[in-house]
């Protein structure tokens, strides 16, 4: 079973019910009800075309739904014939969908957390932990998002700065997470460049590009992360960071600064260094600078921090961080790196354990692991 293959089907599925008259939250939710039912018949017997499969039973779904709650909710199924089995319609819906899922009717938060639920086949869990927040919470706004479209025909696209966000989210999900959503969203990311003339789309796309050139470097064979200091820049997509960088000059040409331009400048310098030793620390402050001004974000402000620590020594990082919120994630982790450049050891092996206890995925906890056991081991000689 290819579940990656169900991920990049749904938004297509779910933009043929949407067309046919569904509305967006019960398209998703038959939507849903036809993967559980790909994953129990599939195995068995794989469909010779499985999106034209997907289609026909979400949409038999949808019709079994809404005939049920006719009297209820006093609503016309506006297509009463299903139609045969057979291929869906060759047209990408999924840009479509990131613009419906930003509809004027919903708060930004709420857009993103529905799109990245329904388009972006992500986990409760995992919207839950981009936004920072506990899963119930994230839970209970999905579920009011969902609600508030339910009866909304989605026919009045929201706006680009949303779109941006959730395509934001998604790929670091998909670069540092559990799914791998990072490509989709280049993909989505280049569509949209290409039919929106806006410098923020080409900051989005020039930062996607320079981060996903490093991806080959980013993990040892054993699926071990390799910090970017400790990278063989020699796997570097090449090509990529040149056309990262090339679309960044262009959209930094027209002065219209916006944060995601100003962390591609960010990326852009770590892509121009031949190695880590020749980083231009002094110029990445001032980007962080920028990003911070544009955004305000705990984030940007602990990335500052460390980029601090590298520009003007270890005390001048902490001395940073020390001015923000200690439960931000990834505080300890940076307070670990900044006294251990320090040279204090037994602070940072304790600060490395405690972000590993706290880290988001495996990878990173077995990294976090692991360099709090070589600083034990180191003072124990």
């Amino acid at each position: 079973m290819d579940e990656s293959l169900l991920r990049t089907l749904t938004p297509a599925v779910i933009g043929v019910l949407v067309r046919r008259g569904a509305s967006f939250a019960a398209a998703e939710d038959a939507v849903q009800e036809s993967l559980v039912e790909a994953l129990r018949v599939w195995p068995k017997d794989p469909p010779r075309d499985p999106k034209g499969w997907l289609v026909a039973v979400a949409w038999r779904k949808f019709l079994d739904a809404a005939r049920a709650e006719t009297s209820r909710r006093r609503r016309e199924v506006r297509v009463v014939s299903e139609p045969a089995p057979g291929p869906g319609a060759e047209v990408d819906d999924t840009l479509w969908l990131y613009f419906l899922c930003a509809h004027p009717s919903l708060t930004p938060a709420s857009a993103v957390a529905l799109t990245l639920r329904a388009v972006a086949g992500l986990t409760t869990r995992q919207i839950a932990q981009a936004y920072l927040v506990p899963e119930a919470t994230m839970a209970q706004r999905i579920s009011r998002a969902k609600r508030t479209v339910s009866g909304v025909r989605l026919d009045q696209p929201g706006d680009v700065a949303t779109v941006l966000r959730v395509l934001y989210l998604v790929f670091n999900e998909g670069y540092s997470g559990d799914v791998d959503l990072a490509a989709e969203a280049v993909r989505i990311t280049r569509e949209l460049a290409a039919r929106v003339d806006h410098a923020e789309v080409a900051g989005l796309l020039a930062l996607m590009l320079l981060h996903h050139a490093r991806r080959p470097a980013r993990t040892r064979p054993d699926g071990s992360l390799v910090p970017l200091a400790e990278q063989d820049r020699s796997l570097w997509d090449t090509r990529m960071i040149a056309e990262g960088v090339s679309v960044l000059q262009t959209a930094l040409a027209r002065d219209r600064l916006g944060e995601f331009q100003a962390q591609a400048a960010v990326a852009a310098l770590h892509a121009d260094a031949r190695t880590a030793a020749e980083t231009d620390w002094v110029q990445i402050v001032e980007w962080y600078d920028e990003v911070v001004r544009l955004t305000d974000s705990p984030v940007a402000r602990l990335n500052r921090a460390v980029a601090v620590g590298e520009a003007d020594g270890a005390r001048a990082g902490l001395a940073v961080l020390a001015g923000l919120d200690p439960s931000l994630p990834r505080y300890a982790a940076v307070a670990a790196y900044l006294h251990e450049r320090d040279g204090d050891a037994a602070t940072a092996a304790r600060l490395y354990a405690e972000a590993a206890r706290s880290a988001p995925n495996l990878p990173e906890r077995e990294h976090l692991t692991r360099q709090a056991a070589r600083l034990n081991a180191s003072l124990r000689r």
